[in-house]
């Protein structure tokens, strides 16, 4: 009987996989494991199907004259804020390179020509990193909508947008972002009001692997005009801001002489002063790595740590900046221009995989956790230029964050544990409150609010409180598995998955 019930099974199972096969060649889908909270299998379109949709959607967005948009701009830009903006934290506090004047130009694709739009001249560049200016996830610029309608905000936009799990950089009105698009990685700019493509930059690589999805996963880095953009199979490219034009590029696993991650180059490059840091996790002293930012030439490298897919943060610790570095095995504070740790504080994980962003807490105080690690812990880093020291302050398994990282607010951490909203006294670690199911979604916090956009695609507000979970409005945004880290500059909330991304205008309104 038992030996029957195997044979059904793999007949079953021989016949699915079949069936895939012959939806992927007439009907464009492919059959591909979920590796989500509900691990199975699923058809997705193909990369080719998706690359084609994509192509015939942009040139019907560069048929239309750029000119006939404005309307619609217009209209958005009567909601002006009723406050000015809050300016950014200072550059010294937290080392973010200086912010350039703004511009008014927007270029477009084909027919739109340029249009110079004097009356809408974008803010100064903000949300330029992952995760926001500290990549701590925290959107500080301006107040936002927190009343949303019942039946859900309107898009200013939604379109489709190629594979790949990146979030998006944003200035100048520009919102930049990579994707797969068939058999190619391509970084792309569009305006943040109209959806409009502005320019793309392409190249030759397919990263594809079973479990959680293909294309590139690494938010590209804005600052000084440069986009960096590291693919997931190490390309490394600077573009001009404005054209997509390349001003230097390099392979940062080849460089390195590294073994790419089995899940793929996931940590955004970081800016640091004169140079950009990535994490190629390569042997011999080269599994950190800075390059110049204007050459493209390599500055300094360090260490020789497998890496894991989280990105590096600039931060200052009791005085000294450093950069703070989660590898496969450990927390570490990097000196700027390089050498050994500063401090470490070990941590395993299954597997090696650590993808969740530390948080900086204040006092020296850090925050990080680690699903494959079954727990979450705050260290307390004590001293500083004559040397430091690491203990820990607690650790239990109330927080384990898998994809989404934490946010802190008024000394509470938010977060998902695994797929369940919950939050912790930063200072003890004790539960406030859990509830509510997002799946391996996101989490933001914005003007005492969480965002969240959900593994399934829908976008939930919840009031950021200890008193209790309360969840203020959900509805449905994007379709298909979503595990992009939504992204806000200037009051505009920019969200994506594999498939679609879209935009909503949180500014309040006078």
């Amino acid at each position: 009987m038992l030996r029957a019930l195997l044979k059904i099974a793999a007949a079953g199972a021989l016949a699915l996989i079949v069936g895939g096969g012959v939806l992927y060649q007439f009907f464009g889908l492919r059959l591909v494991q979920d590796g989500g909270r509900l691990p199975g299998l699923r058809f997705t379109e193909s990369p080719e199907a998706q690359a084609e949709r994509i192509r015939l959607h942009r040139e019907a967005q560069r048929a239309q004259p750029a000119a006939q948009e404005q309307p619609a701009r217009a209209a958005q830009e009567q909601r002006a804020p009723n406050v000015e903006p809050r300016p950014q934290a200072p550059n010294g506090e937290a080392g973010l390179p200086p912010s350039p004047g703004a511009s008014a130009d927007h270029r477009s694709l084909g027919g739109g020509g340029q249009t110079r739009l004097e009356e809408t001249r974008p803010p100064a560049p903000y949300w330029t990193d992952f995760r926001g200016p500290l990549r701590d996830g925290h959107y500080r610029e301006r107040p936002i909508l927190t009343t949303w309608p019942a039946g859900g905000l309107t898009p200013l936009w939604k379109q489709p947008v190629g594979g790949g799990y990146a979030s998006f950089a944003i200035a100048r009105g520009r919102a930049f972002t990579i994707e797969q698009r068939g058999r190619e990685e391509v970084v792309a700019a569009y305006d943040v009001v109209t959806g409009r493509e502005q320019w793309t930059n392409a190249w030759a690589a397919e990263f594809r692997e079973s479990m959680g999805g293909d294309g590139p996963r690494a938010t590209p880095t804005w600052a000084d005009s440069v986009v960096y953009a590291l693919g997931a199979t190490g390309e490394l490219r600077a573009l001009d801001d404005a054209s997509g034009r390349v001003l230097w590029r390099t392979n940062v696993l080849t460089d390195s002489g590294a073994t790419n991650l089995d899940w793929g180059m996931s940590a955004a490059p970081l800016v640091v002063g004169g140079t950009l840091v990535v994490l190629p996790g390569g042997p011999n002293g080269r599994s950190i790595v800075a390059y110049d930012r204007h050459s493209g030439k390599r500055s300094w490298s360090a260490l020789g740590d497998p890496q894991a897919y989280v990105s590096p943060m600039l931060v200052t610790l009791n005085g000294v900046q450093q950069i703070l570095v989660f590898s496969a095995s450990r927390l570490m504070g990097i000196p700027i221009r390089g050498g050994d740790p500063l401090w470490e504080y070990p941590w395993r994980s299954e597997y090696g995989i650590n993808a969740a962003q530390p948080l900086v807490l204040g006092g020296g105080h850090i925050f990080l956790s680690s699903s494959y690690a079954g727990s979450a812990a705050v260290i307390e880093v004590t001293g500083g230029t004559t040397g430091f020291k690491v203990r820990e302050v607690w650790r239990n398994n109330r927080m384990k964050n898998r994809f989404a990282s934490s946010v802190l607010h008024e000394g509470i951490i938010y977060g998902l544990d695994e797929s369940i909203l919950a939050a912790i006294d930063a200072k003890t670690g004790d539960l406030k409150w859990k509830g509510g199911r997002y799946g391996y979604g996101q989490v933001l916090l914005a003007d005492g609010h969480l965002i969240v956009l959900t593994e399934d695609g829908d976008l939930a507000l919840v009031r950021a409180t200890p008193a209790r979970h309360e969840e203020l409005a959900r509805f449905h945004v994007l379709d298909g598995k979503t595990w992009n880290v939504p992204a806000i500059a200037d009051g505009y909330l920019l969200v994506r998955n594999l498939a679609e991304m879209a935009a909503f205008d949180l500014r309040v309104a006078r």
